[in-house]
């Protein structure tokens, strides 16, 4: 019993460790509540080139980050009506799943929250906030307090939120736009 007796401090400890992941909904059930009118729903999985990559950069003034983005285009009959793009960017600590709804103009036609795993910032996740984006692309109004208000208490939320819906819309407007 005495040589387990170091263990169970940490035992209790991470058994009283709060958690604070929530799933509020799936890539599937985004993809239904962005584009509710779709009637089909294709993988189109993008590899950036490095030209496409340098131009991204360029436009988001972020690092372009990842040559391959999970991109499923969203279509009623044969009609694109856009694209949806899942991405995870840092909170303060954890990451956050998000999902961008995008047109064929490449603008922003609304975001989602999938996953939030931070302890506080999910007032993110209002429909006040994230109706920000919609209409947007990059860069111009897709920075914190440049066309994306803050929220006091959730400020790298935000910040790193908003930076990861700039980096989506530039590249859309590199590699998505028709």
């Amino acid at each position: 019993m005495l040589r387990y007796r170091p263990y169970l401090a940490w035992a209790v400890g991470a058994a009283c460790a709060p958690a604070f992941a929530t799933q509020y909904m799936n890539a599937e059930q985004a993809q239904k509540l962005i584009f509710p009118d779709a009637t089909a729903f294709r993988v189109q999985d993008l590899a950036l080139n490095a030209a496409q990559m340098k131009q991204v950069e360029a436009l988001a003034g972020l690092p372009a980050r990842s040559v391959n983005w999970h991109v499923v285009g969203a279509y009623r009959d044969e009609a694109l009506l856009g694209y949806l793009v899942l991405d995870d960017v840092v909170g303060k600590y954890e990451l956050i799943s998000y999902a961008v709804g995008v047109n064929p103009d490449a603008s922003v036609r609304q975001i989602e929250i999938l996953v939030y795993r931070e302890s506080h910032g999910g007032e993110i996740r209002t429909p006040a906030w994230r109706r920000q984006f919609a209409g947007k692309s990059a860069p111009a109004g897709l920075t914190i307090g440049d066309g994306v208000t803050n929220i006091s208490g959730a400020t790298m939320s935000c910040t790193h939120l908003t930076d990861g819906v700039r980096r989506i819309a530039a590249i859309a407007q590199v590699a998505l736009k028709k």
